[in-house]
């Protein structure tokens, strides 16, 4: 680390997790509790969670999440998005690296938390044929669509930009499942193959459209107003994340692949921000310690 990457690094870390040193009070207690948790070393979720295709993934899975208008409805009518990105982003990031890492109290009460909020957020929107409908964000459907369009993005992000996968696709889906019952959902997919058949469902169901809150969602993921410091080295992540997105729903979204090489160009910012940041995280250091101590590693 460099007088000249220091300042980045704190920018970084400051827009992942809340905290400029990247331990938040959240990833000192993944070094607590008293279990390995619902994963551990050589697990698919430490791979594909623990990789630099996360940063990705994370732009990719919201994006996803716009069309389908009930979730859309959710985040237009109660997220702060607009008004503090980095801190929802920080909080979806404490979910999802305390369910990966942590013990499992701690993986229960961060989807706890989760929950939590979900239960005040319900409200009416108009479906694909335009019939009002009252949502909530505990509803069986958007659990579900969330979990998948999450588990897609971050397992087709790491297929694309990470490294080999523990046990190969399906072993992640698998592990994952526990991380959807944690948050309430029903039946979540056990495989890759279940994983994109539910997908399809959605969309071959009409499910899914496309309308003005979803270009306005769309146009806010593409220009977050980050630090102007960052905005390059986003746009290219925004672009990996773009061409990574099937066909099908990249059209939905109304969204192209960028005319220059955005997977090679991604690739070398996640090597880029991974020499920045280090080969392991925060939190994978943290649950390396509990286990130490608990003697399971």
């Amino acid at each position: 680390m460099t007088p000249l990457t220091a300042p980045f690094r704190s920018r970084l870390l400051s827009a992942f997790t809340g905290d400029a040193s990247g331990r938040p009070d959240w990833v000192s207690q993944i070094e607590e509790g008293d279990d390995a948790g619902f994963f551990g070393v050589g697990s698919a979720a430490w791979a594909v969670h623990g990789g630099m295709a996360t940063l990705v993934a994370g732009i990719r899975a919201l994006l996803m999440q716009t069309l389908h208008p009930g979730a859309m409805a959710g985040v237009h009518d109660w997220s702060r998005y607009k008004e503090d990105p980095l801190g929802r982003l920080s909080g979806t990031i404490q979910w999802l690296i305390g369910v990966t890492f942590s013990d499992t109290t701690m993986a229960v009460r961060e989807s706890n938390r989760v929950g939590r909020f979900h239960d005040r957020v319900v409200g009416t929107y108009l479906d694909a044929q335009g019939v009002e409908r009252q949502y909530a964000a505990g509803d069986p459907e958007l659990l579900s669509w969330v979990h998948v369009v999450f588990t897609d993005a971050f397992l087709g992000s790491h297929l694309v930009w990470g490294s080999a996968i523990p046990g190969g696709p399906d072993q992640y889906v698998s592990e994952w499942t526990k991380a959807g019952e944690l948050v309430g959902v029903v039946d979540p997919p056990a495989s890759q193959a279940e994983l994109h058949s539910q997908l399809e469902a959605f969309r071959t169901a009409g499910i899914l459209k496309s309308d003005d809150r979803v270009a306005e969602a769309v146009r806010f993921i593409r220009k977050p107003g980050l630090p102007p410091g960052m905005l390059p080295f986003y746009n290219i992540l925004f672009a990996g994340a773009v061409a990574s997105i099937p066909l099908e729903y990249r059209r939905m979204l109304g969204l192209r692949r960028a005319w220059w090489p955005a997977i090679t160009a991604t690739r070398l910012i996640l090597v880029l921000v991974g020499s920045l940041l280090g080969r392991s995280s925060t939190s994978e250091d943290a649950a390396r310690r509990r286990l130490a101590r608990l003697g399971l590693l």
